[in-house]
């Protein structure tokens, strides 16, 4: 999966569900499994996202929901070879993102 999120320092939990197509409710179940998601609260409590909770997000959706693991499974996949992991996630991404640009431009000369 493919997110796309304008460039800022910080995201607010709900423009990060709805990046992923979920709940709050599950971002912040996640936040409890995954010791990687590690968002900043401000004074108020409301969690903060950075850039790197967005790439450990992306990561754990794409094992829990596309790939199928259980979130034990995804726990123990990430502590295997976490750099191996995030480096090929992140080219599939990039590949994605690629694929859905050629795709637009082609119907674009439709």
């Amino acid at each position: 999966m493919y997110i796309e999120l304008p460039e800022k320092r910080y995201y607010k939990i709900g423009e990060v569900a709805k990046a992923f197509g979920v709940n709050t409710s599950h971002i912040r179940f996640w936040e409890k499994e995954f010791d990687v998601l590690q968002p900043k609260k401000n004074k108020k409590g409301n969690r903060l996202f950075t850039q790197e909770d967005i790439k450990n997000l992306q990561l754990i959706f794409h094992l829990v929901k596309e790939k199928g693991f259980t979130l034990d499974g995804a726990k123990s996949k990430m502590k295997e070879n976490p750099k191996e992991i995030k480096s090929n996630h992140e080219i599939i991404s990039k590949l994605e993102g690629i694929k859905e640009a050629l795709i637009n431009i082609k119907d674009q000369l439709s």
